[in-house]
C-alpha cells in the first residue's frame, strides 16, 4: 500500500471511530479506558502489542497517560510504585504470551508486598480458542495464586463491569493485585453504549474503615493504659492504608515507643522522641505489651519466634487470615489499622496514671541509651575511609545526601540490607523497597512512578550492579516521560548476599561460583542515554559525586549515574546470621 493509500486508511479509520462514537457505539477497549477512569487511574504502564492496541486508543479519548517501556518487568513494578505513591489503584497493561509472562515478578511482588495493582492482559480472539493462536497462554490460570482476583472477560458488554469487580478485590481486606485477561474480539468488538455495563466510582464501594468489634477496642485500651513497658511496630499496610496520620496521634497520645517498617518508615522524623530503630530486639525480648500493625510475622520477624513469650502480644491487620498467623497472640483485630487506632487512642484517653506514665518514661530512657550505644558501635564502619570503600559508608553519605523530599528507594540485596542501617527517609512515604518477595530489578520501576507521582521530589535509587544490570534501560524511558532520577549503584561485581552464604558453606575457592559480576563502569551508561555519570573510588568522593549528581539532573533534566565501588568483603549482619533462611 502506497504512504498516501495508508494516510487515506488511516484518516477513514479515524472518522469511522468519530462517527461510532457520536451515535453511542464503543468498542471494549474504550469500556476498559472509561471503567479505569472511573477507578481513579490517570496513567497506565504498558509495553506495545497488537491484543491490547484498542486499550490505548480509548485511553487517549480519556485522558489516561500512557507510559511504555522496554520490558514488562518495569511496568508491572511502576504499576506497583504508583500504588504505593498514590494510594490509588495501579494498572498495567501487556499483550497475550511473553507479555504477561514477563510482568509475572512485579505482579508477584505486589502480591506479597500488598500493593493493590490491576494488570490488564490480553488474549487472542474467542474464535480461536485452543487453536495454537499466536501468544496464546493459560493467563488466567498462571496468574491465580499470585493475584486476588484472576478471571478472563467473555463479553464485551461485561468489560467495565469486570474492571470494577477486580479493581474491588483489590482493596478488599488486605490489598493486592488483581489480573483480567481480554481477548481481541472482545476488545475491539463495538456495541452500543447503552447495553454496557458501566459502574460509577463511589456508587459500588462500601467503607474499609472498620474498627472490628468495638469490645476488643476497649479491651486493647484497657491492655494499653495499665502497660508500663509497651512497644509497638507500625508496618508496610499503615502506610498503604494512608493511616499514617491515626498512628502518630496514637504513639503520641499513648506515649509508646514505635519501630517502623517497610513503606512506614520516616513516618515520625528522628527526633520524636517515640521514634526507634535499632533497639527493636530488645524491646520485643523486654516489653511487657507488643503491638503489631499492619506487618505479618514472616521471615522478617523471625515467624514471631523473636518476640518474647512473656509478653502480652497484639496484632491489628487488614486480613483476617494474617492474624495469629505463626504465633499465637493475646489479642487479635482485623480491620483498618488507622481507625482501629484512632479508636483506640480515644478510648484510653486521659486514662494512663502518673505512675504508668513515669515507668513508659524510664522505659523510653533505658531504650534511646541502649540506641546510642549501637549508633557509637556502627560510626566508625559509617566514617571509615577505607579502600575499597566500605558499604557502611556509601550508606552514611546517602542518608547524610537526602533532602526533605528526598525518596530514595532500594533495588538490590547486602547493599539495601546495610542502606537500612543508615538511611532514615525524612518523610512518609519516602521509602520504597522490595518487600517480602526479595525481588531484584524493583528500582527502575519504582523511581519511574514516584517521579511520575511526584515531579517535585528528588527520587534517588540505590541499587547492588547485580539488580542495576536488570532493568536499568528504562532509564530512559524515564527521561523520555520527564521523569529523571539519581541512581547510586554500589558496585562490587557480585551477587554478594548469595555469595557470603556459599563462602561459609563450601569454603573460598566455590564462594564465586554462579555470583560474580564483571567489572562494569556503569557511568558509562548514564551518559550513554544523554545524562550523567560519575565513578567513585573513594571514601571522601561520595558526597561530591552525589552533589555532582544532583546538579546535573536540575540542569538537564536527565538522569544521573553515580557508581561507587564498594569492598565485596563487607556484608550486612543480616546476610552473615542468614536469617532470611531460618
Amino acid at each position: 500500500m502506497s504512504t498516501q493509500a495508508m494516510k487515506l486508511s488511516d484518516t477513514a479509520t479515524d472518522t469511522l471511530a468519530q462517527k461510532s462514537r457520536d451515535e453511542g457505539i464503543v468498542s471494549g477497549g474504550h469500556l476498559v479506558a472509561r471503567a479505569l477512569k472511573n477507578e481513579g487511574v490517570d496513567t497506565i504502564f504498558t509495553l506495545c502489542g497488537g491484543h491490547i492496541i484498542d486499550i490505548y486508543d480509548g485511553c487517549l479519548d480519556e485522558g489516561i497517560r500512557i507510559v511504555d517501556v522496554r520490558h514488562e518487568q518495569v511496568a508491572a513494578h511502576a504499576a506497583d510504585g504508583y500504588a504505593r505513591q498514590t494510594g490509588r489503584l495501579g494498572c498495567v497493561v501487556t499483550t497475550a504470551g511473553p507479555g504477561c509472562t514477563n510482568a509475572v515478578t512485579g505482579i508477584a511482588t505486589a502480591f506479597r508486598s500488598e500493593s493493590p495493582v490491576l494488570h490488564i492482559g490480553g488474549q487472542s480472539s474467542l474464535t480461536q480458542h485452543k487453536m495454537g493462536s499466536l501468544q496464546d497462554l493459560p493467563h488466567v490460570d498462571m496468574m491465580a495464586p499470585i493475584t486476588k482476583f484472576s478471571s478472563g472477560v467473555y463479553s464485551t458488554e461485561r468489560v467495565a463491569d469486570m474492571i470494577a469487580m477486580a479493581a474491588r478485590e483489590c482493596f478488599n481486606g488486605a490489598y493486592g493485585p488483581s489480573y483480567l485477561e481480554i481477548p481481541r474480539d472482545i476488545l475491539d468488538r463495538e456495541i452500543p453504549l447503552e447495553s454496557a455495563r458501566i459502574p460509577r466510582h463511589g456508587a459500588y464501594r462500601s467503607s474499609v474503615r472498620s474498627i472490628g468489634d468495638p469490645a476488643d477496642i476497649e479491651r486493647l485500651a484497657d491492655i494499653l493504659v495499665k502497660s508500663e513497658r509497651p512497644a509497638v511496630l507500625i508496618g508496610q499496610q499503615v502506610w498503604a492504608c494512608r493511616g499514617h496520620e491515626e498512628a502518630i496521634s496514637f504513639v503520641r497520645a499513648l506515649d509508646i515507643p514505635v519501630y517502623l517498617n517497610g513503606a512506614s518508615r520516616g513516618m515520625l522524623p528522628q527526633g520524636d522522641p517515640h521514634h526507634f530503630d535499632r533497639t527493636r530486639s530488645d524491646a520485643f525480648k523486654n516489653a511487657d505489651v507488643i503491638l503489631i500493625v499492619g506487618t505479618p510475622f514472616d521471615f522478617r520477624m523471625g515467624y514471631g519466634k523473636r518476640i518474647s513469650d512473656e509478653a502480652t502480644l497484639v496484632q491489628i491487620d487488614l486480613s483476617y487470615a494474617t492474624v495469629g498467623k505463626n504465633r499465637d497472640i493475646s489479642l487479635g483485630l482485623a480491620g483498618h489499622p488507622g481507625a482501629i487506632l484512632s479508636a483506640v487512642a480515644q478510648a484510653a484517653s486521659g486514662r494512663i496514671d502518673d505512675g504508668a506514665r513515669k515507668a513508659r518514661q524510664a522505659w523510653m530512657k533505658q531504650l534511646r541509651d541502649i540506641e546510642a550505644t549501637k549508633l557509637e558501635k556502627l560510626l566508625p564502619m559509617f566514617n571509615t575511609d577505607q579502600n575499597p570503600i566500605h558499604p557502611y559508608r556509601l550508606a552514611w553519605e546517602i542518608n547524610e545526601f537526602l533532602g526533605e523530599d528526598t525518596i530514595y528507594i532500594g533495588d538490590g540485596g547486602d547493599i539495601v540490607t546495610i542502606s537500612a542501617q543508615a538511611v532514615r527517609p525524612r518523610n512518609p512515604g519516602q521509602w520504597m523497597d522490595p518487600g517480602a518477595l526479595g525481588s531484584l530489578g524493583v528500582g527502575t520501576g519504582f523511581a519511574m512512578a514516584a517521579k511520575l507521582v511526584h515531579p517535585d521530589k528528588e527520587v534517588m535509587c540505590l541499587y547492588g550492579d547485580g539488580s542495576f544490570g536488570m532493568t536499568a534501560f528504562d532509564m530512559e524511558t524515564a527521561q523520555r516521560f520527564g521523569a529523571p532520577y539519581l541512581a547510586v549503584i554500589g558496585n562490587n561485581s557480585h551477587m554478594n548476599q548469595i555469595r557470603y552464604g556459599q563462602i561459609a558453606k563450601y569454603g573460598e575457592e566455590r564462594g564465586n561460583v554462579g555470583n560474580k559480576l564483571g567489572d562494569v563502569p556503569f557511568s558509562k551508561f548514564g551518559e550513554m542515554i544523554g545524562g550523567y555519570g560519575e565513578e567513585v573510588h573513594e571514601a571522601k568522593e561520595i558526597q561530591p559525586a552525589l552533589q555532582r549528581a544532583r546538579e546535573a539532573i536540575a540542569r538537564t533534566g536527565k538522569c544521573a549515574v553515580v557508581n561507587v565501588w564498594v569492598d565485596p568483603n563487607e556484608y550486612a549482619p543480616g546476610t552473615k546470621a542468614q536469617t532470611m533462611y531460618k
